[in-house]
């Protein structure tokens, strides 16, 4: 009986230990991108142990996005292609660091992100992949306006929230492919904003390089970045 005991407390330990150690293996993010906006003098970049923070150095918008990576990807690797819209918006961006780097194992509420731009009047929720079905989850929040999602969609209804919507769709995203997408818009409210970038695929929407079952984008960064910031800049520099 105690051999049963303790063998089954070790196959537990093993589970969590090799549960903790798959969450903790993430995709890379670009740390020449990163440098980049570290040296910035548009941007201020505040890093704490829940969020990065890229604030303008400039006059601010009063408009901030809490943004959620997508599943085990360096919340890092999405400043780059974020950047640019607090350069030319005055827009505060606040990317998270989940729960073992996944969005669903996060439970901290919005609050914990938004208080770090404590300035910021107007906020959206939002993110990639599965960090953008996280972000459809906390869109009830009654701090939040509303909603972007970079290759993602949500999984509960949203449609009578009155959020202002932006969907992003890559034509090359392999994972949340355009048609994807296009079949959970009945998700969102129907005055939602679908846009879909030609060429953009699913690890686009970040640099973090080759993501498994993506398609090969056939446009280059600075493209994707300037696209995702257009985008943006529909609901964002409102």
């Amino acid at each position: 009986m105690l051999i049963g005991v303790v063998a089954f407390v070790v196959v537990i330990v093993l589970v969590v230990v090799g549960v903790l150690v798959w969450a903790n293996i993430v995709m890379q993010g670009d740390r020449a991108r990163a440098i980049e906006v570290w040296t910035n003098d548009a941007v201020a970049v505040t890093s704490t142990e829940h969020s990065v923070a890229m604030v303008p150095a400039g006059v601010a918008s009063g408009t901030g996005l809490v943004f959620i990576p997508g599943a085990k990807v360096d919340p890092y690797a999405y400043m780059y292609k974020l950047s640019e819209i607090v350069e030319r918006t005055g827009a505060t961006i606040v990317i998270t660091k989940p729960t073992l780097n996944l969005a669903f194992f996060d439970q901290r509420p919005l609050a914990t992100f938004t208080a770090d731009a404590p300035d910021v009047d107007r906020w959206f929720v939002g993110g990639h992949s599965l960090g953008g079905v996280r972000a459809c989850m906390l869109a009830d929040d009654p701090a939040v306006s509303g909603l972007v999602l970079f290759g993602s969609y949500c999984a509960n209804d949203l449609t009578a929230s009155g959020l202002e919507v932006l969907s992003i769709a890559g034509s090359r995203d392999g994972l949340s492919t355009p048609e994807k997408i296009a079949d959970a818009r009945g998700m969102l409210p129907a005055d939602a904003d679908l846009v879909e970038i030609e060429g953009l695929n699913h690890a686009g929407f970040g640099d973090y390089g080759v993501q498994p079952g993506d398609k090969t984008a056939t446009i280059p960064t600075g493209q994707q970045r300037d696209e995702i910031t257009d985008a943006l800049a529909t609901v964002l520099g409102r």
